[in-house]
């Protein structure tokens, strides 16, 4: 097909109709063939570019270019390029020509088809219905025109516009006034029809430009919270329009400046929300809704990095006569504060526990979960993780009676996965994940980045760092995007770019890790919530100065994590075997010394032995060129299932093994050890475990050469880009592979990138046919 050439030129209104008709797409080098043609010259890039809006097709090409010689927006020399026109004139001029194209379509069923592009390229039919007051079956035989026409197509139940330029000329074909009062009446209309998400109903609002419109400003008062979640910056914009309009009613102002101070929060706008907050409290009357500015104010405050500002919000506001529901919220905040911000963590319980017998006796699911959610935090920081674990379920027992609360669940899910974590129990903790994902998925959050950042944290630790680098790359890794709304502020950027660096510290890629590095590092902490999110840059901080021969350097960096500041979370145990490693080569006993009291300090800790205790018997075993509890140590790691741990212990116990002079098991030790940092893409790890090993004249070798995966071809995938690509083989959406293996939309997309990228391919098709060539018995055919 590429050297075929297309001249539809000077077509009849029937053959035009035949042309719409046909499924009929070119490809690069006949679309290059077609302009060349039309333009008179081979067409510049700009021109190549502009003609990929028509999708392929032969028409739509030809009438783009063709519009364009006519008004001048094309020179010709050696190449036909563009001119300085702008894309909205050329859209306009193609909507023109494509408008005279449709004049075969009877006059009833263009107009359907004008209401109908007023909602998008997709839509309902019972919506376009709904806007043209008249019942499904009085437009059916129009939709069943534009249909035989080519012009709409079936999307199952949805309808949708065969290519997009032709739904913007059928809406471009309507004067401006019109269309903006059909905007404003399609609002309504979609309000009013039930089942309609809040935020399909505020795109037209935003479409129509009116404000000052009263009903405009019902609805959005009654349905901020909801659109909030949906559709945050359209909220925000709908809202600001309005209140910069000028709104003279007092109650309206208020509930709108409220609705939209709590959207800015949750959108990391955090002194525009403050602003907001302030406005609404200056105007409220109604104490539920000064409780809830408030506390909004308070959140704002704290994000901003105004703690001590926060906390006197709060207690300004509990000085007031507000509902027990708002009280027992407001103290539930002001837990969370003083936690986070100073470490107080004795007030912070007794301030929770209150929080939580006032909610109890309000009934106040919120607060209720709230304040269970802040016991969690105080036990997991004291390492009572039955506790924090009975805490968080509790707290999600309370939710699940509710269909409110949605960002107060998800973060308890987060919760549960952290303290599963914690107690060594990886496989509940993946288990955990995958409720959460279906939870995300039941309430259309499926692309919600924290859990992405929650996957990143726990595929690492299981040593599926591609899977982890999936989950990262799919995430905006801007502060307004990695937040939990309400609750916690901000840790997930260190995370983001603390466990991508870490990675790339570990496979060698400095480049790389100093990106990540840098742009983690440019935001320092401030207070102990911050802190405590941060302890993965400094590893990777480290080992990118034990990489550059500086051991000394990499053992300052690492020096924050011998204590934990009151009130702290900081999984420290995770991170001391390697304090006490570089300690060590650098013949620093002391530091040595309180890297173990440090470890054995967090396992003395803990409600059960896990973690801490299994990292303790490491550093102990480390310190004291003892085997024996480095044994315990590696027995855990292979019990529980956490090779990123286990291949550590092994290093180390092999070293330990070969000072003592057994040979031949710390031969045996290594060689495992070095499968599983081969297994991770780990060659950093190799490299210096081998160096630590040559010294004793131990060398690779022994278990036979590892096999590196190739960087290219069908080998080249990962098992879950292998498991991806069979799924797409199958048949299966984005939607459909994200759902049934856990994944957000963004990180199932991301795999697909790097499948095509490995593949050498560029459709999905072609990655199907790659998969019946490679694996077709293993190509699922019961989905």
């Amino acid at each position: 097909m590429g050297s075929w050439r297309v001249r539809p030129c000077g077509l009849s209104a029937k053959a035009a109709k035949g042309f719409i008709g046909q499924t009929l797409t070119l490809g690069p080098d006949a679309i290059h063939d077609l302009l060349s043609d039309v333009a008179g010259a081979p067409p510049g890039p700009a021109l190549v570019e502009l003609a990929a809006q028509a999708s392929g097709n032969p028409l739509y090409v030809r009438e783009l270019v063709e519009s364009l010689v006519r008004e001048g927006g094309v020179t010709v020399g050696e190449l036909a390029d563009l001119r300085n026109t702008s894309l909205s004139t050329v859209r306009r001029s193609l909507a023109a020509a494509l408008d005279s194209r449709l004049s075969f379509v009877r006059a009833d069923a263009l107009d359907m088809l004008r209401v109908a592009s007023l909602l998008g390229r997709e839509f309902a039919v019972g919506e376009v219905a709904a806007l043209l007051g008249r019942s499904t079956i009085d437009i059916s035989a129009d939709l069943q025109e534009a249909v035989a026409a080519g012009i709409l197509v079936d999307a199952g139940q949805r309808m949708t516009f065969r290519h997009p330029l032709i739904r913007q000329a059928l809406y471009d074909g309507m004067p401006t006034a019109l269309r903006v009062a059909l905007h404003q009446d399609a609002a309504r209309a979609l309000d009013g029809i039930g089942g309609v998400e809040p935020q399909r109903v505020a795109l037209q609002l935003l479409e129509s430009g009116r404000v000052g419109d009263r009903w405009t400003r019902r609805w959005l008062a009654d349905t901020a919270s909801a659109l909030a979640v949906r559709a945050p910056r359209i909220a925000a914009e709908l809202l600001d329009r309005e209140l910069e309009h000028g709104v003279a009613d007092e109650r309206d102002r208020a509930a709108l400046s409220a609705a939209l101070s709590q959207i800015l929060v949750g959108a990391g706008e955090h002194e525009k929300a403050a602003v907001r907050a302030r406005q609404a409290l200056a105007v409220s009357r109604e104490p539920a809704d000064r409780g809830r500015m408030y506390w909004v104010l308070a959140r704002a405050l704290f994000s901003s990095g105004d703690n001590d500002a926060a906390v006197a919000a709060l207690d300004q506001a509990l000085e007031q006569d507000l509902p027990d529901a708002w009280r027992a919220r407001l103290l539930a905040s002001l837990a969370m504060f003083q936690r986070a911000g100073s470490g107080a963590l004795e007030a912070a319980d007794a301030t929770a526990r209150r929080a939580l017998e006032i909610g109890e006796t309000a009934g106040d699911t919120f607060a209720i979960a709230y304040a269970l959610t802040d016991l969690w935090l105080n036990h997991s920081v004291q390492r009572r993780y039955l506790s924090a674990l009975d805490c968080v379920d509790r707290a999600l027992e309370t939710l699940n009676a509710t269909d409110d609360h949605a960002d107060l669940r998800s973060y308890s899910l987060h919760a549960r996965i952290f303290t599963l974590q914690n107690l060594s129990r990886w496989s509940d903790a993946e288990a955990a994940l995958r409720e959460a994902r279906q939870f995300l998925l039941a309430t259309d959050r499926t692309d919600d980045a924290r859990f992405s950042v929650t996957a990143a944290v726990l595929t690492y630790w299981l040593g599926r760092w591609d899977d982890t680098l999936a989950e990262l790359n799919s995430v905006d890794q801007s502060v307004s995007a990695m937040i939990y709304r309400g609750l916690r502020e901000r840790g997930p950027m260190w995370l983001c770019h603390g466990v991508a660096a870490l990675i790339a510290v570990r496979r060698d890629d400095r480049a790389t890790a100093d990106a990540h590095l840098r742009a983690g590092l440019r935001q320092p902490p401030v207070t102990i919530a911050d802190r405590e999110n941060t302890d993965f840059l400094l590893c990777a901080q480290a080992l990118a100065a034990e990489q550059n021969g500086d051991q000394h350097l990499a053992l300052s960096h690492l020096g924050d994590l011998l204590t934990r500041e009151p009130g702290e979370m900081t999984l420290t145990h995770q991170w001391l075997p390697t304090v006490l490693r570089l300690a060590l080569a650098v013949d620093d006993d002391s530091a040595a010394a309180a890297a173990l009291e440090a470890c054995r300090a967090e396992a003395a800790a803990e409600q059960v032995p896990a973690r801490a205790t299994a990292a303790a018997d490491w550093c102990t075993g480390l310190y004291e060129r003892d085997p024996a509890p480095l044994r315990s140590a590696v027995d855990h790691y292979r019990a529980v299932g956490v090779p990123v741990e286990l291949a550590g212990a092994l290093e180390d116990l092999a070293v330990v093994l070969a000072a003592h002079g057994n040979t031949a098991e710390s031969k045996h030790l290594i060689g495992e050890a070095l499968d599983l940092y081969g297994g991770f893409g780990a060659v950093w790890d190799i490299r210096r475990a081998e160096g630590r090993l040559r010294r004793y004249g131990i060398r690779r070798g022994v278990r036979g050469a590892r096999i590196k995966r190739p960087a290219h071809g069908w080998d080249a995938l990962t098992p879950t880009e292998h498991k991806i690509a069979l799924l797409v083989a199958a048949g299966c959406s984005t939607p459909d592979i994200a759902q049934s293996m856990f994944l957000t939309r963004r990180t199932t997309q991301t795999h697909i990138s790097h499948i095509l990228a490995k593949l050498g391919k560029r459709s999905r098709v072609e990655i199907a046919r790659e998969a019946f060539n490679r694996d077709p018995a293993a190509i699922p055919t019961d989905l």
